[in-house]
């Protein structure tokens, strides 16, 4: 008996167990069923007539968030079908008001202070990467000063002495890398594109100091200020995750090191260049204080992050768009020796705005692949939509997405065909991309308020990129540089170019995205 007992009373235990995590189980369950079952009775019965319709979802909290993270475009043409142009969906627990079209980019981009706020959005992803009292970890008022800081290095002048810089910076690439041995090879592009863009940013912008320190680990200290804009960090930007580490630290000594260059410069130890460091070195805010070197080192990491994501993916799909279309690869290099030469001698400011072709394969680029899918903004007052019945609450967030529009049939003729030469003059490719558009100072110059044109690849609003025309005089002339150094194919010939990934918060091709080069043969 004693033996019997003694196997009896485990294997009663284990029963007990087993019965215990079945329970358990079936409670899970049994949760579940009854949440998909509420949530589902409630969108069916409970409608707000006075708000935009809320997409059909299964379950509460998860919403739509996969679907729309996997092909945000598909997404919203698809409930743009059902629903019209104005909607909501759940995005991780988060009702999420989307308002596409000329009239949505109006309505959220141009938004007043008053009723739409952009910091409470992202200041959750850029405070820690670019650190504090910079962007939109300061009051809008004192973010306007500090672009209108940053604008002054952005003048004709400044790009007159950056064009050579960037040129140098692609040629000097080209010889050092391992990639671009030989006569021909094959190249996993983004990631050339990756190093090619942040060298010619940090060279002309921020000085050949900076510049240099790119050759050693500041990279890898950006690689990783690069994985604090994670999705995941719009609920967990706090916690102590390895790439939050990661980022954190890379921040630190970024910060140390602007910090350092700038003292060296105070001390008179560096030649005066046009760069913006040194513009904001010389800055003052309106009410007299000179802007703190911590600051200045911040602004310095938020200018370059933010640039180089949009430029890197940007001229990833340049070269891979080229590669498709080998035949428009040769007419940018025919433009070139039209246009300079048979020489080609050295690019110059001046010369860019005469490659109208690179321009337009630019602008088709980014009417195609346009770096940010949606841009949101917190709503902090009741907004009517006018011509609606619709009023959207301060518990949603907007979104807007200007690159929906600019894949719209109304406004661009085979909107998924990529077509360069529908940006020539009386080609008949866009309809109202070059509306006269009405200007606004927000406190750092005036700027055209963008929303009514179907083309808005930087956005509108006080919140339009200041780095546009920039992001124009860098990729024009990378690609000038490597259209007359190489010929690109894809890798089997086709005109295919590869998917897009959506997982980052920058759209950008889905890796790896390799193809084919031959050098050329010139005299």
């Amino acid at each position: 008996m004693g033996i019997l007992e003694a196997i009896r009373t485990p294997l009663m235990e284990l029963a007990a167990q087993r019965g215990l995590a079945v329970l358990l189980g079936a409670g899970a369950a049994a949760f579940v069923v009854l949440a998909v079952v509420l949530n589902v009775l409630n969108q069916l019965l409970f409608r707000n007539p006075n708000e935009p319709p809320v997409v059909f979802h299964w379950f509460p909290v998860i919403g739509s968030t996969i679907t729309y993270g996997m092909d945000p475009y598909g997404f919203f043409n698809k409930c743009r079908a059902k629903y019209g142009d104005i909607f909501t969906f759940i995005l991780l627990g988060k009702k999420t008001t989307v308002y596409l079209g000329r009239q949505g980019n109006d309505f959220i981009l141009n938004g007043k202070l008053k009723d739409v706020n952009a910091e409470e959005i992202y200041t959750v992803l850029t405070t820690p990467v670019f650190g504090s009292d910079v962007v939109y970890d300061c009051p809008n008022a004192k973010l306007m000063e500090q672009k209108k800081f940053m604008k002054v290095g952005l003048t004709t002048d400044a790009f007159r002495s950056y064009v050579p810089i960037i040129q140098q910076e692609v040629e000097n690439f080209i010889k050092r890398s391992s990639d671009f041995k030989g006569q021909k090879g094959t190249v996993n592009i983004p990631n050339s594109m990756a190093e090619i863009t942040i060298y010619t940013a940090s060279h002309a912008l921020q000085g050949k100091e900076v510049r240099d320190k790119f050759d050693s680990s500041f990279a890898d200290l950006y690689h990783d200020l690069d994985m604090g804009f994670s999705p995941i960090n719009f609920m967990l930007h706090w916690a102590p995750l390895p790439h939050n580490r990661a980022r954190d630290h890379a921040q630190r000594t970024l910060a140390k090191t602007y910090m350092e260059i700038i003292q060296t410069r105070r001390a008179g130890k560096e030649k005066r260049g046009m760069d913006i460091m040194w513009q904001l070195m010389d800055s003052k805010y309106k009410d007299g204080t000179p802007v703190p070197d911590k600051e200045i080192a911040h602004m310095m990491i938020a200018l370059l992050m933010a640039g180089q994501h949009s430029s890197s993916s940007t001229s990833s799909w340049i070269m891979l768009r080229l590669a498709a279309r080998p035949d428009i690869m040769e007419e940018l290099y025919q433009e070139q020796i039209r246009v300079l030469g048979p020489d080609l001698r050295p690019l110059t400011y001046e010369d860019l705005s005469k490659l109208t072709m690179h321009q337009n394969v630019l602008k088709e680029v980014l009417r195609l692949h346009t770096p940010i899918h949606s841009i949101m903004r917190a709503v902090k007052s009741p907004m009517p939509v006018t011509g609606t019945k619709y009023v959207v609450p301060t518990s949603h967030v907007l979104l807007a997405s200007p690159g929906c529009t600019s894949r719209d049939e109304e406004f661009f003729p085979n909107a998924e065909l990529w077509d360069p030469h529908r940006w020539d003059a009386g080609s008949g490719g866009v309809v109202g991309a070059d509306v006269e558009e009405e200007k606004e100072d927000y406190g750092y110059g005036l700027i055209s308020k963008g929303a009514s044109s179907p083309y808005l690849p930087f956005g509108a609003g006080r919140h339009r990129c200041i780095g546009e025309q920039f992001a124009t005089v860098q990729l024009v002339t990378i690609t000038a540089t490597m259209v007359r150094e190489f010929k690109f194919r894809t890798v089997d010939g086709s005109k295919n170019v590869p998917a897009t990934d959506y997982s980052s918060l920058f759209s950008r091709p889905l890796a790896p995205a390799v193809i084919a080069w031959e050098r050329r043969e010139r005299a």
